[in-house]
């Protein structure tokens, strides 16, 4: 208060209805700052010269509901100003009013006038956030509440923010892709961040935060894909590439990665956010259109040359001998045609096939494809060798297909009198199961394996489809599938998750 104001303006004695009227004192101070004018304050006391008061100093910032009722406690308002009387009257209702605004923050004033004073008790102190003694200075009054409201617009602004990023994080966690993000720090950019899919998709969680992206890469991680990677994080530019990478199972998976830098407001990158997406199934699909292409380019166009030209040489030939060698052609050619239509069936149906809805007894399938070829090469020789007795469950798609593809393979192109075939399996590492499919026969040749990788051309491809069934299998399935050939034999071997 100035010592030059007119007391009798600070001070006001009893008005005609014999209350005691206690004013608010005028400091010539400069106005609070603008912020919070739109709060609401909610005065909770009786009808008399105080409230009309307070409502005039606080008006001048804020609106103002003066209420008696302590059912005004449940409206909207950002800090409440009490009398003894209201404080007493809402009891435990006042804790549960900020119990529900909790995590806000949400004030409460304690007004203390002459009559009333006393000295706080702990417990009051506990439900209350100030405590006002009246009468009491305009601007500090205008303080002590103004501060009161800048603390509950503080907390509204936090809980937006926090609600915000976790809506940000919802949204990216529930994204169908894995989305990271690594701190550019030269060769090594550190994991920060890893959302639910990119958990999912890999199989690792928060354990690699710190780490380097490059976990997922394995040994059949093409380098010059590795080396585009590294290139386009060296120079702070965005990066698109379909990559092999391995899950924490070990399994295979094609990834389109896509990197995009986040740089700060000098243009330095200081982020890399990455979008990871499985695209196994469009990776094969897309070898599969490469190879179906070249079967009706190629054998389809040359086998039927070759029944059209045997058809010209029979319609002229008056050769009873040379007709009949014509007609042995087209039947053997024709019968190629339906054994080509069949296995593009085949591998259309086995690659396509939706997952299985319940796993498999791999035992009781690899026993029905051993009775089969017994049926149809009677001379043939196939065992199976076989871990315990248990059921061998797997859930793979076409696994059986793939096998039974493998072993009439070796028993079809082999010209010994008795072919022998040997099915092996083994359960392990855990997780996995390894089948091998052993014989004795002549051999792949090495073309018929090299396409597997390097892709088909019109010069180099593969003579069967049962090869690129098997592999397609594997790979759908995540795992590995090798073949070891030489004039001794061959060894098919396919390795795939249990559960993939």
């Amino acid at each position: 208060m100035d010592s030059d104001s007119d007391p009798s303006a600070d001070r006001v004695g009893d008005d005609e209805s014999g209350e005691r009227e206690v004013p608010l004192t005028t400091e010539n101070e400069s106005p609070l700052a603008s912020a919070g004018d739109d709060a609401t304050v909610l005065l909770l006391m009786g009808d008399d010269r105080n409230r009309d008061l307070l409502v005039e100093a606080l008006g001048e910032r804020y609106r103002v509901r003066a209420e008696s009722d302590p059912a005004a406690l449940d409206a909207a308002f950002d800090c409440c100003l009490l009398d003894a009387g209201a404080f007493e009257a809402v009891g435990d209702e006042l804790d549960a009013r900020r119990e529900r605004a909790d995590p806000t923050f949400l004030p409460f004033v304690l007004l203390v006038s002459e009559e009333s004073r006393g000295r706080p008790t702990e417990r009051t102190w506990g439900r209350v956030d100030d405590v006002i003694e009246l009468p009491v200075g305009r601007q500090a009054l205008l303080t002590r509440v103004s501060n009161l409201i800048e603390r509950r617009l503080t907390s509204l602004r936090l809980r937006r923010t926090v609600a915000d990023l976790r809506l940000k994080e919802r949204a990216m966690d529930e994204a169908p892709v894995g989305i990271t993000l690594a701190r550019a720090a030269g060769d090594d950019n550190p994991l920060l961040y890893i959302n639910e899919g990119f958990e999912t998709l890999t199989g690792y969680g928060e354990e690699r935060l710190g780490e380097d992206c490059r976990f997922l890469q394995g040994p059949d991680t093409s380098d010059e894909t590795r080396a585009e990677i590294r290139a386009g994080l060296r120079e702070g530019r965005s990066v698109d590439v379909d990559i092999l990478n391995y899950r924490a199972n070990g399994q295979k998976f094609w990834n389109r990665l896509q990197i995009e830098p986040l740089r700060n407001e000098a243009g330095e990158t200081t982020h890399f956010v990455g979008f990871q997406t499985d695209i196994t199934d469009r990776k094969i699909r897309e070898r599969r259109l490469e190879v179906m292409a070249r079967v009706l380019n190629h054998n389809l166009r040359n086998k039927m040359n070759l029944i059209t030209g045997y058809t010209d040489l029979l319609r002229d030939d008056p050769d009873e001998e040379s007709r009949r060698r014509s007609i042995d052609v087209i039947t053997e050619t024709a019968a190629d045609l339906t054994g080509i239509a069949e296995a593009v069936q085949t591998v259309d149906e086995t690659v396509s096939a939706p997952a299985l809805d319940a796993p498999v007894d791999l035992r009781d399938e690899l026993v029905e494809i051993r009775n089969r070829i017994r049926s149809r090469y009677p001379d043939a020789e196939v065992t199976l060798s076989l871990p315990g007795d248990d059921p061998i469950e797997v859930t793979v798609v076409g696994l059986a297909v793939a096998v039974g593809e493998a072993v009439e393979n070796a028993v079809k192109h082999n010209d010994a009198q008795s072919p022998s075939v040997e099915v092996r399996v083994e359960r392990r590492p855990e997780g996995w199961v390894t089948i091998e499919v052993d014989d004795d026969g002549p051999g792949i040749p090495d073309h018929e394996t090299e396409v597997l990788e390097a892709g088909e051309t019109s010069l180099t491809h593969a003579d069967r489809l049962g090869i690129w069934l098997m592999y397609w299998v594997v790979a759908k399935a995540g795992g590995e599938f090798d073949v070891d050939t030489g004039g001794d034999g061959t060894t098919v071997r396919l390795r795939v998750p249990a559960r993939p």
